[in-house]
């Protein structure tokens, strides 16, 4: 079995790559290398370019007639940047995911899986947020993702197509056997950060204390990054388990099924690396909100998937990939995860 991963080389592609590999499913890696890099020791087959560029999918099409699936993970994904910027984010995750959609229905692959995000949802810390808790997308990154979600409900409507869509965020660590991870010297997001303060000796800063939750922080549900490449191998396996299916799209939601406030997480990342990280306190950035935590009975009963791994086992193999990944790129200074 085959399966054409946009995004490939990034973070979730590559580590969703990585599990088709060892669940012998060959992956084929589309991606411009905007903000990642490939690594041809993995001995991976990545065609370089846009995924607005028909006339390459048309080419990974005929040089590989069997692909079955087709996995959208490409798109811009810094959330205050959206809001600054949100016509690139439109063109990005959008336009140009519209144009790939067109070219993986025109060759005859008619099934997709979009890795998506729970931040479609409206805030709730108070009970996990199921497929059908209120949607609220508050900035355009979000509101992109769910637009876009609206389009393959529609176009499955009125074709062959059958789409799913894999609802997550913040993920966290790395590919276990350290194949692949997060390629990124300045993190926009929390774990990231705290590898920051840690290695320069400096104050973290949290984004908003007047949040309405138990401790005024922002809530987040962090899982491992291999837990959802994993999740995105059982989705694969649940598009081809009934042949004769047409049509159809379908959302769940995967996380790790708890909330962890942001000074939960630094308390967490100074227990498991025995770091005193500490913290300053600024006002909320654009786009910031309070958070979710998901449930995950769909994910349990549709896709037989559940989370693994620990957000302590997440910290760790980000620390472990970033000595990896500051080995392989020559990065003099420290790489965060």
């Amino acid at each position: 079995m085959k399966v054409l991963i946009a995004g490939g080389a990034g973070y979730i592609g590559s580590t969703i790559a990585s599990a088709c590999l060892d669940a012998d499913i060959a992956p084929i890696l589309l991606d411009n290398l905007g903000g990642s890099s490939f690594d041809e020791s993995l001995n991976r087959t990545l065609y370089e370019g846009d995924i607005a560029n028909s006339d390459l999918v048309d080419k990974i099409f005929r040089d590989h007639p069997d692909i079955e699936v087709a996995i959208l993970c490409a798109a811009l994904i810094n959330v205050p940047e959206s809001v600054l910027q949100p016509l690139a984010y439109y063109e990005t995750n959008l336009s140009k995911s519209l144009l790939f959609l067109e070219s993986v229905q025109r060759n005859g692959c008619r099934r997709l899986i979009f890795s998506s995000s729970t931040a479609v949802f409206q805030s709730d810390t108070n009970a996990g947020i199921t497929e059908t808790s209120p949607l609220r997308p508050e900035s355009p990154y979000t509101r992109s993702k769910l637009f876009f979600e609206w389009i393959l409900e529609d176009v499955a409507r009125a074709s062959r197509l059958q789409a799913l869509s894999l609802r997550f965020a913040n993920p966290v660590g790395a590919d276990p056997k350290m194949r692949t991870g997060l390629q990124s010297s300045r993190p926009s997001h929390a774990l990231g950060k705290l590898f920051m303060a840690m290695e320069t000796g400096t104050p973290f800063e949290i984004t908003g204390s007047d949040f309405p939750t138990r401790d005024g922080t922002g809530i987040r549900d962090y899982v491992h990054v291999w837990d959802i490449a994993e999740a995105h191998v059982a989705a694969l396996r649940n598009l081809m388990s009934d042949p004769n299916k047409v049509g159809g799209f379908e959302a769940i939601n995967l996380g790790s099924g708890r909330g962890t406030t942001v000074l939960e997480l630094i308390a967490a990342f100074n227990q498991t690396l025995g770091t005193n990280v500490t913290f300053i306190l600024s006002p909320r950035r654009l786009g910031d909100t309070t958070g979710i935590f998901v449930n995950l009975e769909k994910a349990r009963e549709v896709l037989k998937w559940e989370p693994k791994l620990s957000l302590e086992e997440g910290i760790r193999d980000s620390l472990r990939w970033s000595e990896v990944w500051r080995e392989k790129s020559g990065n003099s200074g420290k790489a965060e995860s």
